[in-house]
């Protein structure tokens, strides 16, 4: 048994030096650097499309940070309320009013989801078409989420990298808050995970296949997605941004520039108060990114073991003789450290990855649970994910 216990830590110490060295700098947790806004005699007009469903809590301060933008070409915001049923709509309205600028906000009633479509992706469509038939002037668009807090110049950013850098999308990983001692403990590690599968690195290189977008914060070149197919390319996916920056980054002949980094300052408002909340956030689209495989479930659930449970376990039995297990554990803690600096937590979290990674492991199982028993991508009381043939 120790020694079935050390070749395993072999194996996982092995695939760690492959993480930490060849795996496009995953762990490195930097925000890209502000840009200096140049000046110009016309900058490109942008549409933000924020879909809204039961968000009154937090839609007012998102809408304010929209419409406080400080950016000089057009701006505009259009809201679409996704049959909410707490009063979404006139929070945003309020906002606006109170920002003494309601003509710059549009607030639109979704239309009931047709069958086929994600209930994001439907609102967002219904806010584009909202965009073409009041004749919104739009060269870009901003598909930000109805929860993210925006820093003023964000739009300048964003539009300044798109051009300078000749991008067709650029996203930010926005802050996902980490205040109460459930967000302390697994926030880091969602950003964590979702670094390691999506390398930005990767992401941003033209030359590499790997597409990945955060859907709290995208502004996509509207020629761009017109030519990637529209929004309805995308019309039945759950995991919506990532797929639709793949639609775009490999649309036609060669791949197309896309960006996504953590964010500096824009930050996401929903509180994760609970374990329950965070538990469910995972489940709701992990089984969909295993593309509802049971194979790829199985793999993925033994490969988490062999990278992150292996290590503690093996290095605590095996004690003084189980060097490989104890310098994986140390790699594993120097990787996670750069995300907990990132999120101003101490680093003596960093030993606590295995636990944290058991938790994400859990809710994994339970996403695949969730899709057999037909409840699969549930959110916001709509269950989203196709009912598995029986």
């Amino acid at each position: 048994m120790m020694a079935i216990l050390f070749v395993l830590s072999c194996v996982s110490l092995l695939i760690w030096c492959v993480l930490l060295f060849a795996r496009g700098g995953f762990w490195r947790a930097r925000p890209a650097p502000s840009l200096t806004v140049q000046p110009r005699e016309t900058w490109p007009a942008v549409a933000a499309v924020v879909p809204a469903r039961n968000e009154a809590d937090v839609i007012a301060e998102a809408v304010s940070s929209l419409l406080t933008q400080e950016y000089a070409g057009a701006f505009h915001v259009i809201v679409v309320d996704d049959h909410s049923t707490d009063g979404t709509a006139d929070a945003a309205r309020a906002a606006a009013l109170q920002l003494q600028c309601p003509d710059r906000l549009t607030v639109i009633a979704a239309k009931p989801l047709p069958a086929g479509w994600s209930g994001k992706v439907w609102a967002q469509s219904q806010g584009i078409e909202a965009v073409r038939t009041l004749g919104v002037p739009a060269d870009f668009l901003l598909l930000t989420d109805a929860d993210i807090g925006h820093p003023t110049d964000a739009v300048a950013q964003l539009v300044e990298r798109a051009d300078a850098e000749q991008r067709d999308l650029v996203s930010l990983m926005v802050r996902l808050r980490c205040d109460s001692f459930w967000e302390k403990a697994l926030i880091p590690a969602f950003v964590f995970f979702f670094a390691k599968l999506y390398p930005f690195a990767w992401v941003n290189n033209p030359r590499n296949r790997t597409a990945a977008a955060a859907g709290g914060c995208m502004l996509v070149r509207r020629t761009a997605l017109e030519e990637a197919g529209g929004i309805e390319s995308i019309r039945a996916e759950l995991i919506d941004d990532c797929s639709l920056a793949a639609r775009i980054k490999h649309r036609g002949a060669g791949r197309h520039p896309i960006r996504l980094d953590v964010a500096a300052r824009s930050v996401s408002l929903r509180p994760y108060d609970s374990w329950r909340d965070i538990w469910n956030m995972i489940a709701r689209t992990a089984f969909t990114q295993l593309r509802y495989s049971p194979w790829l479930l199985a793999g993925t659930l033994a490969g988490m073991a062999i990278i992150y449970l292996l290590p503690p376990l093996a290095a605590l039995a095996l004690g003084p003789t189980g060097l490989p297990a104890w310098l994986a554990w140390a790699a594993m803690c120097c990787a996670y450290a750069p995300m907990l600096r990132y999120y101003g937590r101490s680093p003596l979290w960093a030993p606590f990855l295995p636990l944290i990674a058991l938790f994400y492991v859990g809710a994994t199982f339970a996403s695949a649970v969730r899709y057999w028993r037909g409840k699969g991508g549930q959110w916001k009381a709509r269950v989203q994910a196709p009912v598995q043939e029986r």
